[in-house]
Parts: C-alpha cells; structure tokens; sequence
C-alpha cells in the first residue's frame, strides 16, 4: 500500500498545497480520500484522471468535497469520456450539495459521472481496501476513515475537535492524519479543530507508528504547530504533511 498527500492545506489552498487530498493504492487501484479546491491539479502528477476507481468524501466543507466538480467535467467532457460512473462514498446530502456547487438541477446532477454511495459508520470493502469510517466531532456530518490492506493501516481523522472515536478508529494504525489546524492556545473553540498537542495526544493515545499533521491553515506558521505537537506525549516519528509526499506501506 501507498500513501501519496496531494493536498494538506486547511480551510482553503495555500501556496505550496491545494486542499485536502490523499491518494492509496494498492494492486493498481488508486482509491481518493477527499479532494479538496485546488486538488485535482495536483493530483494529475500523480495518476492520470481516468485511472482513480473510487473516491471517499469525509464531508461536505470546500476544503475537502469542492473538486469534485470540476472532476464531473473531465470524467463527462474529455476526449476519452465518458467513462464508467466512479463510486463516491460520501455523506447522503452529497449530490444535492455538489450538484448545487455546481449549478446543476438535483436530477441528474453529478449522478451522471459519479455513483453516491452515502456512508455509514461501519466496514465496507472499496476494491482491495477495507475501510473503516466512524463519525468525528465537526458541526457537520464527518467521518474519520481508516483505510487497511496486507495487514498495514492508515488512518485519517479528517476534520474533528477532541474524539474519543478518532483514538478507537486510529488503534495500532502504521500512520495517522491527524488535523492540525489551531495554535495550542487558550480559548480556542471545542468540537471543531485540534491543535497539533491534541493530534499527538490522540497519536499516543492509539499507540499508532507515525504521526502527519495534516490540514495545516496557512496562516499558522508550521514549526509552531509542530512545536505544539512535541508537548502531546508522542514517542513515535511525528512531521509536518506535505504535498508530494509518499508513504509506502509494506
């Protein structure tokens, strides 16, 4: 298994990375968690746009969902389109929101390029993954996911304030996501972001190998964060995402 960040900025693109995207593949199937404004761009250095087979959406904020449209136009208006409908695991509001997004009718929508499936809490088999998805602390429907194959795992909190199921989901995982998106200083508000000590602590807390801070706020400035993460009790490697970045898995 293969872990490629194509975007690791948060709220919006930053000058060095678009969005929330991150590619796995393994046995020649390349399987999309989010993909955030600015990502699609990114992501064609990395695999040819015909060649995703799925895509899981943790929600339905910009910074992670937006690019999906876009994405309709290459799959229905390229010169080797159309292509098959490419499942879209995403919360149930998903072609209504998207297709609003886009300014298309409800019906068809983006239906016509993408097969929704809406999640639910539980295990479902996406090609030769396994994928965990369980619901973390956002104002919005939002799931963490974690991704398994040949006995290697990672894990993606997505967006989430403190959550005691983003530690359960994480449990013994090979890498961890973990947002990083506020300063560790008082009065921040709960049940929205972590800061990078929180993301260590939920590292620790689920005894995972290595650590990424992920969804990093440009306006921040990334040693700070890092800096944060050193006070959360993680023994393991804990760095700063990157867009281009590969982790491979076994």
């Amino acid at each position: 298994m293969k872990l490629t960040i194509v975007g690791c900025s948060g709220s919006y693109p930053g000058p060095e990375s678009p969005a929330s995207c991150y590619l796995l593949e393994a046995e020649g199937f390349r399987l999309l968690l989010d993909l955030g404004n600015g990502a699609l761009g990114a992501l064609q250095r990395h695999v040819d746009l015909a060649e995703v087979d799925a895509v899981c959406l943790s929600h339905l904020h910009a910074d992670h969902c937006l690019d999906l449209c876009p994405y309709h136009v290459v799959r229905t208006y390229s010169p080797r389109a159309p292509f098959p409908r490419l499942p879209v695991h995403a919360p149930k509001d998903a072609p209504r929101r998207l297709a609003a997004a886009y300014g298309m009718p409800e019906e068809p929508g983006l239906e016509t390029a993408f097969e929704f499936n809406a999640l639910t809490p539980g295990v479902r088999r996406i090609g030769p993954f396994e994928v965990t998805a369980a619901l973390m602390n956002h104002p919005v429907e939002t799931y963490g996911f974690r991704v398994s194959y040949g006995g290697h795992s990672v894990a993606y909190s997505a967006d989430t304030g403190e959550s005691a199921e983003l530690v359960k989901l994480a449990a013994d995982a090979d890498l961890l996501l973990c947002e990083a998106s506020f300063l560790d200083e008082p009065g921040l508000p709960t049940g929205l972001h972590l800061n990078g000590r929180q993301a260590a602590e939920h590292a620790a807390g689920a005894g995972v190998g290595t650590l990424v801070l992920t969804h990093l706020v440009p306006w921040n400035a990334q040693d700070r964060i890092l800096e944060d993460a050193g006070r959360g009790g993680f023994a393991g490697r804990t760095e700063l995402a990157r867009s281009g970045a590969v982790y491979p898995l076994g």
